[in-house]
C-alpha cells in the first residue's frame, strides 16, 4: 500500500501506547520506492524519532535505491547509521547475481567504484557470478584485475570462480594460465577444468589432467566418464567407472546417467542391469533423468520388456520418457503399439515435442502406414505448433520409399522448404534398390557424392543395385569411382556379451581363441538351414569370385560367427543378443530367421537402423529393410 503524506502525519509518536504503534512498524517495512522512502524519514524527523532505535530494513533501502540518483542519499543514512555500507551493496549484488537481473548487479559494481566504495572478496565473487550468468568475459577480466589489486588473489574460492569463467566464456588459454599460476589449488579447481576441457570437446585434454589429479572426488570421475560417453567413447567410460568402483567412491546419480548411457551405446546389458540395481538400492528411483536414461538403456540393449517395466513404474514421467518409450516400441516394430501409447499421452494431457513426432513417423514407415504417417506429419505444425526439422522429412521419405512411392518421395524431397541432407537422399536411394529404379537411384547418388562423397554405404547401396540388375560395367564402375575417391569400405564387426565379457567379431575373424569351434557350429548349423529351404544370396556379394567362394565369404558375416559363438557358451532359453555396426546384410536376416526356429532361441539383433528381433523363425520386423 503506497503510503501518502497525510497518513505519515496522521501517525501518533512511536512510544506511544496507541494501537496504531503497529501502523509505523508496517510502514517501515513497507515503502517500495525512493519517494515513499523519504516521506518515511520526514515524518520520523517531524516526530523526533532517531533512525537507530527502529527496525528499518537496510538491505530493502539499498535494493530500492542502489541504481537511482538517490544512492547518495543511502550512503548517508547508512553512514548516519554507522553500518558498514558495504555489507547492504552486497545483499543487493547477490540478489541481482543469482537472480534475473545479473547485469544490474554489473552495474552496482560500477556504482561502488564510482563512489569511491571499497569492495570486498565478497563483492566481487557476486559480480563473477552475474558474469558467469551473462557469460560476459569481457567484465569479468575487469573484475579479475580488482581481485589482483585489492589482494584478493590468496582467496582460493575467488580464483576458482574466476577459471570457471574465462573455462565458460571459452577462453580456455586464460583460464589454463591462471591455472597453472596458481600458488594452491583444490579439487574444485582441477573440475572446473577437467569439466570445461570436456564440453569444449577436449576430452584427451580433459584426461592428461585427470591423470595427475592429486585428489578425486566423484564429480571429478563422473565429469570423465561423461566426456567419454559424449565423445562416442562408450568403452573407455565403462573401465573409468570400473576404476572409479575399485577406488571405493559411490556413484551418484549423475554418474548413474552417464554409465548408463555408455551401456546403451555398447551393448553392455550385465552392467547396465547391475547399474539398475545399484540405482534402486541407493534411492534414486525416483530420479525421472535416471529412469528415462534406462529406458534407453533397456531399449538398445534389446530387452523391451524391461524398458516397458521401467516406464510403468515411474511415478512421474516428463515428455522424454514417453517419447523414448514410442521410439522404442517403433525400433522393435511395434508400430501398433507405439502409437496406442501416443493415444494415452495426450488423453493424459501431455504435449508432445518433435522427439516424439519422430518415435510416431518411424512407426508409420515401418509399418507401412502412409495415410497415418502423413496425419502425423500435418499434425505437428497444424495442431502443436512444432516446425519439421530434417529428421522429420527424412522420415517422411523413408515412408514413402519403402512403400514404392519413389516419384512421391522424390517430389516430396525437392519441395522441402529446407535444404535435403545426405540421410534424406540415402533414404531415397534406399527404395530405389528394394523397388528396383535405377534411375531415381543414380539421381539420388548425384547428390549423395555431393553431400557425403565419403560415406562408403551408399557406394554400396548403388553397386547392389546394379548388380541386382546385372549391370556388371556399372558395379565395376562404382568400385573404381570409391577407389578414385578413396573411399573405404567400413569393415562390419558384430559383438556379443557372454558372462559379462565382450566379445567382437570380424567378417572372416580367425582371431577369437574359439575360432575353430565356432567355424564348426556354423557348420552344423548351415547342414540344417540347407533342409528348411536356405539357399545363400550371393547377390550381395560384390567380389569377382566363383559362386562357392561367394558363398564362403557369407558364411562368415560377423553376425552369424557371433551368434554360433551365443550358442555355443548360452544355456536354452536365454535369448542371444547381438550389436552390429552396420545393417545386417539380407543372406544374414533370411538365415537368423530360420535359425531361431532351429534352435528354439530369441536371437535380438541391434543393426545400425533398428532391432530385429527373430523368434520362432520370424522377425518383428516385417521386411528386411
Amino acid at each position: 500500500m503506497l503510503c501518502s503524506v497525510s497518513t505519515l502525519h496522521l501517525l501518533p509518536h512511536p512510544n506511544s501506547n496507541s494501537p496504531t504503534s503497529q501502523n509505523l512498524h508496517n510502514l517501515l517495512h513497507s515503502f517500495n520506492t525512493p519517494f515513499e522512502l523519504k516521506q518515511l524519514h520526514a515524518h520520523l524527523i517531524k516526530t523526533n524519532t532517531p533512525l537507530s532505535t527502529l527496525p528499518l530494513p537496510l538491505t530493502k533501502l539499498a535494493l530500492i535505491t542502489a541504481l537511482t540518483p538517490d544512492f547518495p542519499y543511502a550512503q548517508r543514512v547508512f553512514k548516519h547509521l554507522n553500518k558498514p555500507e558495504i555489507v547492504f551493496w552486497n545483499s543487493c549484488l547477490k540478489a541481482w547475481a543469482e537472480g534475473q537481473s545479473p547485469f544490474d548487479a554489473i552495474l552496482l559494481f560500477y556504482k561502488l567504484r564510482e563512489f569511491d566504495i571499497v569492495p570486498d572478496d565478497f563483492t566481487c565473487s557476486f559480480v563473477l557470478k552475474a558474469c558467469a550468468a551473462l557469460s560476459d568475459v569481457l567484465n569479468g577480466r575487469i573484475v579479475h584485475g580488482y581481485v589482483e589489486k585489492l589482494g584478493f588473489r590468496s582467496n582460493l574460492f575467488l580464483q576458482n570462480m574466476i577459471v570457471h569463467l574465462y573455462a565458460l566464456c571459452g577462453a580456455m588459454g586464460d583460464a589454463r594460465l591462471l591455472f597453472d599460476k596458481m600458488s594452491q589449488r583444490d579439487v574444485v579447481t582441477w573440475n572446473i577444468m577437467i569439466s570445461q576441457l570436456v564440453k569444449g570437446g577436449d576430452v584427451e585434454g580433459a584426461f592428461e589432467l585427470f591423470s595427475v589429479m592429486p585428489e578425486r572426488n566423484v564429480r571429478s570421475w563422473t565429469a570423465m566418464i561423461a566426456g567419454y560417453v559424449q565423445c562416442g567413447k562408450p568403452k573407455e567410460a565403462i573401465h573409468l567407472f570400473m576404476e572409479m568402483e575399485e577406488a571405493g567412491l559411490r556413484p551418484n546419480e549423475v554418474t548413474v546417467v552417464a554409465v548408463l548411457s555408455a551401456c546403451a551405446d555398447l551393448g553392455a546389458l550385465d552392467l547396465g542391469r547391475r547399474v539398475h540395481e545399484y540405482s534402486n538400492c541407493s534411492g534414486f528411483r525416483g530420479n525421472v533423468r535416471v529412469s528415462n536414461t534406462l529406458i534407453d538403456m533397456y531399449v538398445k540393449c534389446g530387452c523391451l520388456k524391461d524398458a516397458c517395466t521401467v516406464f510403468d513404474e515411474m511415478e512421474e514421467r516428463t515428455i522424454v520418457s514417453w517419447s523414448a518409450m514410442i521410439a522404442g516400441l517403433a525400433i522393435y516394430g511395434q508400430a501398433e503399439e507405439a502409437l496406442s501409447l501416443f493415444s494415452k499421452m495426450v488423453q493424459i494431457g501431455m504435449k508432445p515435442n518433435d522427439v516424439t513426432f519422430i518415435g510416431l513417423l518411424n512407426s508409420c514407415s515401418h509399418m507401412g502406414m502412409i495415410d497415418k504417417g502423413r496425419e502425423f506429419f500435418n499434425s505437428m505444425t497444424r495442431d502443436y505448433g512444432i516446425i519439421p526439422r530434417i529428421e522429420h522429412y527424412g522420415c517422411m521419405v523413408d515412408l514413402f520409399s519403402r512403400a514404392g512411392l519413389l516419384q512421391e518421395a522424390y517430389e516430396f524431397i525437392m519441395n522441402m522448404p529446407i535444404k535435403p541432407n545426405g540421410v534424406v537422399w540415402g533414404a531415397l536411394l534406399g527404395g530405389c534398390r528394394v523397388h528396383k529404379n535405377i534411375e531415381l537411384a543414380e539421381e539420388a547418388i548425384q547428390h549423395l557424392l555431393e553431400l557425403d562423397p565419403l560415406n562408403d554405404g551408399y557406394y554400396v547401396v548403388l553397386s547392389n543395385i546394379y548388380a541386382e540388375a546385372e549391370r556388371w560395367e556399372d558395379t565395376a564402375k562404382v568400385r573404381r569411382l570409391m577407389r578414385d575417391q578413396g573411399v573405404k569400405k567400413t569393415p562390419g564387426w558384430s559383438s556379443i556379451t557372454v558372462d559379462g565379457m565382450l566379445h567382437e567379431f570380424a567378417a572372416g575373424d580367425e582371431s577369437h581363441p574359439q575360432a575353430e569351434e565356432i567355424f564348426q557350429m556354423w557348420g552344423k548349423l548351415l547342414q540344417k538351414l540347407k533342409i528348411k529351404g536356405y539357399v545363400p544370396k550371393t547377390s550381395i556379394v560384390l567380389l569377382d569370385v566363383e559362386e562357392n567362394e561367394k558363398e564362403k565369404f557369407l558364411y562368415r558375416h560377423s553376425e552369424k560367427l557371433a551368434l554360433a559363438f551365443g550358442l555355443m557358451k548360452t544355456p536354452p532359453g536365454m535369448p542371444i543378443r547381438i550389436m552390429k555396426n552396420l545393417r545386417v546384410c539380407e543372406d544374414c536376416h533370411a538365415a537368423l530367421k530360420l535359425i531361431s526356429g532351429i534352435v528354439n532361441k530369441e536371437i535380438i539383433v541391434r543393426d545400425r537402423n533398428r532391432f530385429h528381433c527373430f523368434k520362432d523363425g520370424s522377425c518383428t520386423c516385417n521386411d528386411y529393410w
